[in-house]
Formats: C-alpha cells, structure tokens, sequence
C-alpha cells in the first residue's frame, strides 16, 4: 500500500459528480504529519526526492524523504535544548530558506505549535504576535548561525499528539484592523489533499512549483502538506527579488511538472518573451492568492497552450472552489466547490442566493471539516462574526452561474457602494488590464460626499506608456465601454508600483489607507 491510500479508500474519479460523491478522507488516530508522512516516506522510499531548492546566489541542495526525517529528527532534540516542547509556540521567518522544511517538520514532531512569519514584519508586528500567542521561540534568517543541529541525535521518540491539538497558527492579514490568530489542528494538512492532487494535480517523484514566502499560508497550500502527502517533490526558489526573467529560467532548466503562482506573476512574465523558454513539461498551470482577469488566462493559453486553472480559498481553509482536474477552466471564474465543504452563496438573512445574485460565500456546518480552522484564537467578537446561523461566513463576495461556476466580486470590505449601486473591484480591474497600457491595477473605494463611495484605480502603466489627463479619460472611455458605464473609475493614479505581500498579494487595505490619510 502506498502512503496515499493509507488516507484514501478511493483516489480516482471518473468525473467531478463523482468526486464530489465519493471523496472520502479517512483520519487516523493522532495523526502527524512528521511522523505519519516525512517518516512514513523515509521508510517506504529513503531515497524519494522530498526538496530541491536553489537561490540567486548558485545555492543548490537536494533533500530526500530520508535526509528530511533525520534532519527533523535532529532539529527536534535542537529545538528541545532551546526549551521548546509540546505545545510551545514558536515563530519562524526563514523565507524560503530550506532549513524552514527541516524546522517546520521538528515542530511537528514535537507537538509544538508553528507560527509562520514573514521578512516584512517589522519590530511592532513581532511584538504583537509574541505577546498575542505566548510565543517561547523566534528563529530567523539571520539567526540561522546558531542553527547546528550536527551533532543532536538522530532518533526522537514519538511525541503523543492528539488530532485536535493545535499545530498550526497563522495571523492573518485581514483587511481591517490588527491580524486575527487562524489555529489549525493536527489534521489540517490532510484537508490539502484535495489542494495538491485534484486541483494543482502534483504527481509523484516530479517537481511542483507554488511560489510563496513560508511566512504565509499559501506556501502550506503549495510548498509542503498536499504535496508530500502525495508524494511529490517540492521545488523552492529563495530569489532575493522577483524577476520574471530569473522565473521562467528556473521553471525550464529545473523541468518543473506543475506550477501555481499568483496572477500577479503571470502579468510580469507575460512581459517577458515567454515562447523563446522551454517550458513543455509544465503539465498543470494554477494561480491563486487573487482573481484571475480574462485577459492573462487568454494569453497565457495562446502562448502555453494550457489553460490556468483558479483555486480560491483562505488562510482559514485549504481550497474552497477550484478548476478541478475534470472541469473545463472559464476565464475568470474560481471553479466548483471541493468535496471536503458543503458551499453555499447567501444573502444577508443567509438565505441561499439564485442564480447570477451576488452574495457570501459560507461554509455550512459547523463539524468544521479537515482543512477548515477551529476558531480565531483569543477573539470572541470574531469568531461570533464568522461562526453563525450553523455555518463559516467567509467574508467573500461572489455569485454562481448557471453551470454552477462561482465567479469572484471581492471582499465584503473592498465592494464598493457608491450611489446605491454595489460595484466589484475585480470587474473594474478586469475592464482595466485589457487596455495596452496598463500592467497591473487595484481598484478600490474612494469617500465622496456625494455618492458616499467611489471606485478609485491605482494603475501601474506598462513601459513606453506615460501618465496624462488624457490617458485617464482613455481609461475611463475604455471602462464604460467593457463593462457597464457607472463602474468607471472616477478617480485613477499612476504609481510605479503596487504595495504587495511577499505572496505577490496586493494590499488594497494599504491603498485605501494611504488615500483616507491624505
């Protein structure tokens, strides 16, 4: 038997009716993933690639299932010697240095509990999130000197895990206020399952892509539970800075097989002369992280040949909605549930919405489904908000068509009301990106006195284009023309870049922040 049908009855389906019917997780007792996956491929296949990283600088290094239970091992006595045990939270802002796999996997083992962190946190941010979450231990990318885990014992006896022990906590960065602590339990990384095989569609012993910074909750969507479950290798590039040109390199001299980055990525390669790179083994093209506009699905299937397929979800989830595997992709939409949630689109009583009616996305059942969070840690007042009338309110705008596609509007907080009218960030965006001049955009609110909100686009313009009233009233023209007439932006700026994440996420709150402040 191999490793994935240990947690499978059945793996393949004939259809996505199918998939949705049968799909079947079985949960093992005190389930963990160091132990119940690193070492149960370590004993099954030694030898399996588990890691091939490189970064700018001609590091390179190739880890086995085998190097990684003993090196996590290691980690594990290391991390004891510093005085962390089961339980203890501990902060890692490791990028995506390589040693993040090894220490992520000690944790694990021990029955501690893995905090993420990013390099963009400054000294505020680490404070609260040491005093938010009692956090015992901080180890970073500057303090990887002291990380010798040489001459720890290679053995570790098992820690007793339950399954509802918390394993894993992310701050998320929300788009209001400070960040909420997401917990996981124990049996998180089996709800990713469904994330790495039927949507990204990792196969075993080949190279699978996602690009995320470890500090976020797209790299456990992307860079290590799905994926090795599975039996896939991950493939991590620790760049300095993105480059679309260093990316597309990688991607063809490393032959990777799948690949999901964020549609943010895509815009900047597509700047790029993509059809003089061989990229022929890339079977599966995902993105994630944002909506997808029309226009880069077109012309990465003209130039590719393969379509990308959409997966939504959140740090609170694993995948929600997505292209699965048997799904024909249509530009611009998320896809269909995942079998792992029972899905639904509301209204504001939490009455099911009709088909093309805009509404929330919730998850109903309260059972709380592997993959999905148990609660936000220490916030009453926010798990009171999410967790109501039976179900998890996402806080996502979208509707369903009448193929049963859900198609993204935004964030309850990015919609934007202006003179009765609900206006999607997304569409205007869309519209936007179409037009020859513009790169990249994010749409946001604007307050007015009058219409109370309006839509206000931050453009960044592509090169050989310059900022004018002329080039506004271009756009704006172009809107009107592409999508209905009071969705034009009635306020654009020209920036020479958008604030992101280092997940490539663009940080509207920080847009609409900075226009309130002027």
């Amino acid at each position: 038997m191999g490793l994935l049908e240990r947690f499978l009855p059945r793996i393949e389906f004939d259809s996505y009716e199918d998939f949705m019917e049968n799909y079947q997780l079985n949960v093992p007792e005190r389930f963990n993933f160091g132990y119940d996956v690193v070492d149960a491929w370590a004993g099954l296949e030694p030898d399996k690639k588990a890691l091939v990283w490189c970064d700018d600088h001609g590091g390179e290094k190739t880890l086995t299932f085998g190097e990684m239970s003993r090196m996590s091992n290691q980690a594990a006595h290391w991390f004891r010697e510093k005085g962390v045990g089961k339980g203890d939270s501990v902060l890692l802002i490791l990028r995506q240095r390589w040693e993040y796999w090894v220490c992520a996997v000690a944790l694990h083992k021990l029955g501690a509990v893995l905090i993420p962190g990013s390099t963009q946190l400054t000294e505020k941010d680490v404070e609260y999130r040491v005093e938010m979450a009692g956090i015992k231990f901080v180890l970073t990318v500057d303090g990887l000197w002291e990380f010798t885990i040489g001459n720890c014992p290679e053995m570790l006896e098992r820690v007793d895990t339950k399954n509802e022990d918390p394993m894993l906590i992310y701050f998320s960065s929300g788009t209001t206020g400070m960040p909420k602590m997401v917990k996981h339990d124990f049996t998180h990384p089996l709800g990713q399952i469904v994330t790495a095989k039927y949507w990204q569609q990792v196969r075993e012993n080949t190279l699978h892509m996602s690009h995320a910074d470890s500090g976020w909750a797209k790299f456990g969507w992307g860079k290590i539970y799905g994926q090795w479950i599975c039996g896939a290798c991950i493939f991590a590039y620790d760049f300095d800075k993105f480059s679309a040109k260093n990316m597309l390199q990688k991607m063809q001299d490393y032959k990777l097989k799948t690949f999901c980055v964020p549609p943010t990525m895509y815009r900047f390669m597509l700047q790029e002369d993509i059809a003089s790179y061989d990229l022929s083994s890339i079977e599966r093209y995902c993105n994630a992280g944002e909506p997808l506009n029309p226009e880069v699905f077109d012309r990465m299937e003209k130039i590719t040949g393969k379509k990308l397929a959409e997966g939504f979800g959140q740090s609170e989830s694993t995948v929600l909605v997505a292209a699965f595997q048997w799904l024909e992709p249509k530009p611009g939409s998320m896809g269909k549930p995942a079998p792992l949630y029972d899905i639904d689109i509301v209204d504001e009583n939490g009455d099911s919405c009709e088909t093309g009616v805009e509404g929330e996305i919730i998850v109903r059942g309260l059972d709380k489904p592997n993959g999905l969070f148990k609660e936000y840690l220490g916030d009453r007042e926010a798990n009171a908000k999410a967790f109501r009338n039976g179900a998890y309110y996402t806080g996502d705008v979208a509707w369903r068509d009448d193929d049963g596609y859900y198609w993204f509007v935004g964030r309850n907080d990015d919609v934007i009301k202006c003179s009765g009218y609900r206006i999607g960030p997304f569409e205007v965006e869309s519209a936007l990106i179409q037009h020859e001049s513009v790169l990249e955009c994010a749409v946001t609110a604007a307050p007015d006195p009058v219409r109370g909100q309006v839509v206000k686009a931050t453009v960044v313009l592509k090169k050989g284009f310059a900022p004018s009233d002329i080039l506004i009233k271009e756009l704006q023209e172009h809107v009107k023309r592409v999508t209905a007439p009071y969705k034009y932006p009635r306020i654009v700026e020209f920036v020479d870049e958008l604030p992101k994440t280092a997940s490539g996420k663009i940080k509207r709150a920080e847009i609409r922040k900075n226009h309130y402040n002027r």
